[in-house]
């Protein structure tokens, strides 16, 4: 992993700039495979407050010249105009989905697919946590997205019959979508912006996770390598409010 800290100072007078100076300093550790990176650094992980309420460097005047300030939480600030209730989306059989009737309930929205190496945990997993928790007003929206290694080659039906037959998911499944790219599904756009900043914008691998509150805002993201069983008392926590 990387961590990097930024620190900028101006000297005086503050009529120069030339004095001007910013020290980037970064640390590396041990490394990690690729799909399961997830990037860090003391601004703050996709996890803090810094990336859900948006940090804006203030604007300076020196000397009458204006430094315009830049707003790092730009993407957290717009995503809080919109809830995952404005979008609407196919299932796995092409029918329109509006969003909008998951309202009051917990979502949980993991980008999946068949052939991956977290195949068989995630859905085996996601599947317990969908039967004991439904009744309670949780629910998974699962998207097959076939950008990660090609492991989600198949057809929508193709799709459905190994999800519903192999692992007998019982959760709603969506058309195949993609999460990165020019093509980003929207409401892929919109999770993405809420949950991510300037640093975490990209999707990582096959089974990353949104964590939806009761009033369609997203709470918490997990990386690929989290697990369905990890999440557990995150859900908890949710349905109980």
């Amino acid at each position: 992993m990387a961590s990097m800290s930024f620190s900028a100072t101006f000297s005086t007078p503050p009529q120069s700039f030339s004095k001007a100076k910013a020290k980037i300093s970064s640390n590396s550790s041990a490394s990690c495979p690729p799909m399961a990176c997830w990037i860090k650094s003391s601004f703050g992980s996709s996890k803090s407050a810094l990336f859900r309420n948006g940090l804006s460097l203030q604007s300076e005047n020196f000397n009458g010249v204006l430094i315009k300030s830049r707003s790092f939480g730009v993407y957290a600030r717009a995503a809080t105009e919109r809830s995952l209730y404005d979008f609407t989306v196919k299932d796995i059989d092409g029918k329109d989905v509006p969003l909008s009737k998951f309202k009051g309930k917990v979502l949980l929205v993991v980008n999946v697919a068949s052939r991956c190496g977290l195949t068989s945990s995630n859905y085996s997993e996601l599947s317990h946590l969908y039967e004991k928790y439904k009744p309670q007003g949780f629910e998974i929206l699962a998207f097959p997205c076939n950008q990660f290694g090609g492991q989600e080659p198949g057809s929508n039906g193709e799709i459905k019959q190994f999800a519903c037959t192999r692992f007998k998911a019982e959760f709603p499944i969506f058309d195949k979508v993609d999460v990165n790219g020019p093509s980003t599904a929207p409401v892929y756009q919109f999770l993405k912006s809420s949950a991510g900043g300037f640093l975490g914008d990209i999707i990582k691998w096959n089974f990353e996770k949104f964590l939806v509150d009761k009033n369609g805002k997203v709470v918490e993201r997990y990386p690929p390598t989290t697990s369905p069983f990890q999440i557990e008392k995150d859900i908890q926590k949710l349905v109980a409010a």
